[in-house]
């Protein structure tokens, strides 16, 4: 059996909490290189790593594509686990019930994911960079909103089998009925708003260093990191991602990497280096 001395543990412990600051990358600090370096080539420090991760909640999901920056996700249960219940309750809209609210955000998440990564190749093929903007992200959940009280009514009249996740088909209702974008008397976006919302998770995505803005920001469009390739690879296993992308809404990115309803091209590959304009 192979022993760790206290350094290690500590080197360990030091390069777990680089991994958990997404702005921090081995190419601007040497330290967090010398570490991500070693979790590469020595597996026994890997191991360590590893291991003192899932003590503290956290699994390693592997080396970012280009960077070597750590890619963790938080367990269930974890202190460092974002739950959707207290993410909801920040930006909740005033009369809405909270388990409504939550499934919202949920659907918004499941649809960001969806879009970047619309096809189980996508998602196998490191390197792969999707692209998302948030007009499309609403339109498409509004879609599939419509789709689910669609199948709800075919259900009620026996002609169809209802979904197997009814959370979805039970807040079809919440989503149609918010305005898409609207202001308040201050001139600020309302938060019940669905455009807001969809800003809201985009945001917050991009400050965990999953998503990445590019072009001018009244577009409102973001390209994935290797972070969130990862990351959406774990969630693809869940069943609500399976049924939101069985609704068949979710358009593709045409050959240019601009996103257009009904183009199912060639996946697009780029590199993550390369300058947007």
């Amino acid at each position: 059996m192979t022993s760790h001395s206290a350094i290690d543990a500590e080197d360990a412990a030091r390069l777990l909490a680089f991994g958990l600051r997404p702005r921090v990358t081995p190419s601007r600090d040497d330290d967090y290189k010398e570490l991500a370096l070693r979790y590469r080539h020595d597996e026994a420090f890997r191991l360590l790593t590893d291991r003192i991760g899932k003590g503290f909640g956290l699994t390693v999901l592997g080396s970012e594509r280009g960077t070597d920056s750590l890619a963790l996700a938080a367990l269930e249960g974890s202190v460092f686990e974002t739950k959707l219940d207290d993410y909801a309750k920040r930006a909740r809209y005033r009369g809405e019930r909270g388990d409504t609210e939550r499934v919202l955000h949920g659907l918004i998440h499941l649809a960001i994911a969806a879009l970047a990564f619309p096809r189980p190749q996508d998602l196998a093929l490191d390197g792969y960079i999707g692209r998302v903007n948030a007009g499309l992200i609403d339109a498409t959940v509004r879609d599939a909103c419509r789709q689910l009280k669609e199948r709800a009514a075919k259900g009620d009249d026996g002609t169809d089998t209802p979904s197997d996740t009814p959370e979805l088909e039970a807040v079809w209702h919440a989503y149609t009925r918010r305005p898409e974008a609207s202001r308040t008397k201050d001139d600020r976006a309302a938060l019940n708003s669905t455009r807001a919302m969809v800003g809201r998770a985009l945001n917050f995505l991009t400050e965990s260093g999953f998503l990445t803005a590019v072009g001018d920001p009244k577009e409102g469009a973001y390209r994935t990191t290797s972070r969130y390739q990862l990351q959406v690879r774990e969630l693809a296993a869940t069943q609500a991602f399976n049924e939101l992308l069985k609704l068949n809404v979710v358009p593709m990115t045409d050959a240019s990497g601009s996103l257009r309803p009904g183009a199912a091209t060639t996946p697009v590959v780029e590199s993550e280096e390369a300058t947007d304009v």
